[in-house]
């Protein structure tokens, strides 16, 4: 068993900029990295300031190089357990047999976007199906876009995306109409309305061409915004005593975190959740000053405790 202050659990943008932090002040730190990063199927990370136009797995190789830098344990596996131990602090069990002891544990574990089930969208995703206009507004900018979706919500979010593209269509849901207040707006910006839903997304030569409405009708578009379903890799929290929480916007359940006190301590002493795990809707950028913040207070947690501290070195 190895024993270190911190084990983090994600070696994503959250995950690494805590380790970061917690290494330059000088904490022994291990972090678990299984390889899945959430953004994986986009070609680049857009809007971070200084770093233009990385591609995920670059940022990543630069942020892991930044870390092993400053003596941080970096792992490659999966995390299958985290338990208490009966001395204090926890343990992590991974795939392969190795345990790792940490007097805290943070959680920068992400999350996973649950797509609608729709032929042709997942290939799409990431790609010229996107969520945020933030992250990809601006190069999808001028293109005949559609948004799936309908409700109060999902009318917000044409509005939005209204500033990036003149030729802007939302489809909406059978379940979810739009108020007469919501379809006055819609149409004073110009945003057209269709009812759907939609049961096809249409691809040609790996580019996404149109979708296909239940009616038969095909509305050619170059790029689809959808709302996923977001769920907090909850696999290690039962160990813990801890259940993911659903996560409401606009009074619907649009997935699951991982609760926090807003600080990134859960209802666990000692046990932290970091990134998209903790708050899904936010972007790279977001989630990486969010491990930053959380790897502070942790920093503070081990100061003002009693266990026996690990150094990690003299600066």
């Amino acid at each position: 068993m190895t024993s270190h202050d911190v084990v983090v659990v994600g070696g994503g943008p959250a995950g690494l900029s805590a380790a970061l932090v917690l290494a330059r002040a000088c904490r022994a730190v291990a972090v678990v990295d299984a390889g899945r990063p959430r953004n994986a199927a986009s070609a680049h990370v857009h809007g971070v300031l200084g770093l233009p136009d990385l591609s995920p797995q670059v940022l990543l190789e630069v942020g892991r190089a930044q870390v092993l830098a400053y003596g941080v344990d970096v792992l490659e596996g999966t995390a299958r357990t985290a338990r208490p131990r009966p001395e204090g602090g926890f343990a992590v069990t991974l795939s392969d047999g190795r345990v790792l002891a940490g007097a805290h544990l943070l959680l920068a574990t992400g999350t996973v976007d649950e797509l609608p089930d729709i032929p042709g969208l997942a290939p799409r995703w990431g790609r010229d199906a996107v969520a945020c206009p933030h992250c990809h507004g601006w190069e999808l900018r001028g293109r005949a876009i559609a948004i799936l979706g309908g409700g109060r919500a999902d009318a917000r979010r044409a509005l939005m995306w209204r500033q990036w593209t003149p030729n802007l269509t939302l489809i909406t849901a059978p379940d979810h109409p739009l108020a007469p207040s919501d379809l006055e707006r819609l149409g004073a910006r110009g945003i057209t309305v269709l009812d759907g839903p939609v049961t096809e997304v249409i691809a040609a030569a790996d580019r996404l061409c149109g979708v296909r409405l239940r009616d038969g009708t095909s509305v050619p578009i170059r790029a689809l915004v959808v709302a996923p379903c977001f769920r907090a890799r909850a696999d290690l929290l039962d160990g813990l005593g801890l259940r993911p929480t659903e996560l409401t916007v606009g009074g619907r359940v649009v997935g699951t975190v991982i609760a926090t006190d807003g600080a990134g301590r859960t209802a666990v002493p000692g046990v932290w959740a970091a990134g998209d795990g903790a708050s899904p809707l936010e972007r790279v950028v977001a989630v990486t000053a969010d491990g930053a913040a959380v790897a502070s207070a942790i920093n503070a947690a081990l100061t003002d405790g009693s266990h026996p501290e690990h150094s990690a070195g003299e600066p």
